[in-house]
C-alpha cells in the first residue's frame, strides 16, 4: 500500500509540472506565443515602409495626378484584400483550428502541394535575399547623404563633395552581425516598432519640406494630369518604359506578404484568433501605409513638379536646412537596420530548421549555450547561429559592394515575386481552402485579379530589365558616387 501511495503523490506532482509548462507553451509545443495586432502591423509598416516612400514622387511624376493616386489606391486595395486571404491560410485546414504552418513555403505545401512548393520557394527566399543586399546599399546612400550635406553645407551647393559608400555598408554589417545573433522573430517586436517609429520621422520630414517648398513658390515647378510631357520632358519610348517602372514601383511598395506568415506565427493564441488579429494589423499597415504613400507622393509632385528626383532626401532635393535632412537621413538609416533583421530572419530560421532536421544531434547546430552579458542578463549562443548568420551578412554587404547598382536589379527581384507570393498563391489558396466551384461568379472574377496582376509583373518586369541596362551602360567601377 505503501508503494502504491508514493507513486499516486508521484503522479500527482507530475500532472501539476505538466499544467505549469502548459501554460508556457502553446497548443505546437513551442514557447508561448506574445504577439498582438499592434506589434503585428509594427512588423507590416517596419517591412512595407522602406525609404522607396521617399521615390513616389518621381513615380507620381511619371503617371500625373489621375493616374498616380489611381494606381497607389488600386495597390493598397490589392494588397490588404490578397494578405486577409494568406491570413485565413496560415492554420490548415481550418483557419482558426487547423495545424499551425511555420512558413509560406508550408502553407503551399499544406494547400497546394507538388512543384509550387519549389516555385514559392524560389521566389519568396530569393526575393528575401534580393532585398537584404538593396537595403545594406541604401542604408549606406543615407549615411553618406549626411556626410554629403554637411559638405555642401560648409563649402556650396556646386561643390561635388564625392564620398564612398564601402566604408558605411562596412558599418552597417558590423550592426547587422551583432542584431542576428537575435534568436528570432518573437524576440524582435522592439527593433520593429523603433524602426516603425523612425519610417514615420523621415516620411513627416519628407512631406513638411514638400509642403514649404510647394507653399514657398519660388522656381515655377510644372505637374499635369498626364505626368512627365512627351516632347518636353522624356521622349515617347522614355514615357513607356518610365510609366512601367512606375507601376512596378507603386505595386512592390506595398508587398510585405513574403515575411506575412513569419509575422503572423509570432501573435498570441486567441480570443482573438491570430488570422482576426493578422486581418487586423493588416488594415491597420496597410492603412497607415497608403497615408504616408499618398501624402509623399502627390505632395513631393506638387513641390518639384515632372522634375521629381528619385529620392529627394538622398537625391538632395532639398539643401537646408542641413540638420533637418541629416537628421532623416540618419531616421532612414536606423529604420533599415530593423527592417534588414525583419526581413533576413525568414532566410536565417529556413536554413536553421533545415540543418536541425537532419542533424538533430549534432551539437555544433543545436547546442545552445548561456553566456552572461552585463546590463542584459543572459543571452543564449548558438555556434550555427554565430558563423551561418555572420557569413550572410558579410556575403550580402560584399555583394552590395561589388553592385551598387544592384537596386536597379531589385525591381526585377519585385517583378518576379510579385505576383507569385502577394497575388497568385494566395488565391489558388482561398479557392482551396473555400472550395469555390470552378467558373463560379467568385471563381471568375479571382482569376481575372490574378491575371491582371500578372500583366502588371511583365511589363513592371520590362521595364526593370530597361532600367537595368542604362545602369550598367552608365556604371563606371571603382568610382565614388
Amino acid at each position: 500500500m505503501e508503494k502504491k501511495k508514493s507513486m499516486s503523490v508521484e503522479q500527482s506532482y507530475t500532472d501539476h509540472e505538466i499544467g505549469d509548462i502548459n501554460k508556457n507553451f502553446d497548443d505546437d509545443g513551442r514557447e508561448k506565443r506574445s504577439g498582438t495586432w499592434m506589434t503585428g502591423s509594427a512588423h507590416i509598416i517596419t517591412a512595407v515602409i522602406g525609404s522607396g516612400v521617399l521615390s513616389l514622387a518621381w513615380a507620381i511624376a511619371q503617371l500625373g495626378w489621375v493616374a498616380g493616386p489611381a494606381v497607389l489606391m488600386a495597390f493598397s486595395f490589392i494588397t490588404y484584400f490578397t494578405s486577409t486571404m494568406l491570413a485565413d491560410c496560415y492554420r490548415s485546414p481550418d483557419p482558426v483550428t487547423g495545424k499551425r504552418n511555420y512558413t509560406y513555403m508550408e502553407v503551399v505545401r499544406s494547400y497546394l502541394g507538388g512543384r509550387k512548393v519549389q516555385l514559392c520557394g524560389l521566389a519568396q527566399y530569393g526575393n528575401l535575399i534580393g532585398i537584404t543586399i538593396g537595403y545594406t546599399i541604401t542604408a549606406s546612400i543615407s549615411m553618406v547623404a549626411v556626410k554629403r550635406s554637411n559638405c555642401f553645407h560648409k563649402n556650396g551647393h556646386n561643390v561635388k563633395c564625392a564620398t564612398s559608400n564601402t566604408p558605411f555598408m562596412i558599418v552597417f554589417a558590423i550592426i547587422q552581425i551583432i542584431l542576428s545573433q537575435i534568436p528570432n522573430f518573437h524576440n524582435l517586436s522592439w527593433l520593429s516598432i523603433l524602426a516603425a517609429v523612425m519610417s514615420f520621422c523621415y516620411a513627416s520630414i519628407g512631406v513638411g519640406l514638400s509642403i514649404a517648398k510647394a507653399a514657398g513658390g519660388g522656381e515655377h515647378v510644372r505637374t499635369t494630369l498626364t505626368g512627365v510631357t512627351v516632347g518636353i520632358d522624356v521622349s515617347g519610348s522614355e514615357k513607356v518604359w518610365r510609366t512601367f517602372q512606375a507601376i512596378g514601383d507603386i505595386a512592390f511598395a506595398y508587398a510585405y506578404s513574403t515575411v506575412l506568415i513569419e509575422i503572423q506565427d509570432t501573435l498570441k493564441a486567441g480570443p482573438p484568433s491570430e488570422n482576426k488579429a493578422m486581418k487586423r494589423a493588416s488594415l491597420v499597415g496597410v492603412s497607415t501605409t497608403t497615408f504616408f504613400y499618398m501624402l509623399c507622393g502627390c505632395v513631393g509632385y506638387a513641390a518639384f513638379g515632372n522634375d521629381a528626383p528619385g529620392n529627394f532626401l538622398t537625391g538632395f532635393g532639398f539643401y537646408e536646412p542641413f540638420w533637418l535632412i541629416d537628421f532623416a537621413n540618419v531616421c532612414i538609416a536606423v529604420h533599415l537596420v530593423g527592417a534588414y533583421q525583419v526581413f533576413c530572419q525568414p532566410i536565417f530560421q529556413f536554413v536553421e530548421s533545415q540543418s536541425a532536421k537532419r542533424w538533430p544531434d549534432n551539437k555544433f547546430i543545436t547546442g545552445e549555450y548561456k553566456i552572461h552579458v552585463p546590463c542584459c542578463g543572459e543571452f543564449s549562443i548558438n555556434f550555427l547561429r554565430l558563423v551561418w548568420r555572420t557569413s550572410y551578412v558579410v556575403v550580402t554587404a560584399v555583394v552590395a559592394m561589388i553592385f551598387p547598382f544592384f537596386n536597379d536589379f531589385l525591381g526585377l527581384i519585385g517583378a518576379a515575386s510579385f505576383w507569385p507570393l502577394t497575388v497568385y498563391f494566395p488565391i489558388e489558396m482561398h479557392i482551396a481552402q473555400k472550395k469555390i466551384p470552378k467558373f463560379s461568379f467568385t471563381w471568375t472574377w479571382l482569376k481575372i485579379l490574378s491575371w491582371a496582376c500578372f500583366v502588371v509583373s511583365i511589363v513592371a518586369a520590362a521595364g526593370s530589365v530597361q532600367g537595368l541596362i542604362t545602369s550598367l551602360k552608365d556604371f563606371k567601377p571603382f568610382q565614388a558616387p
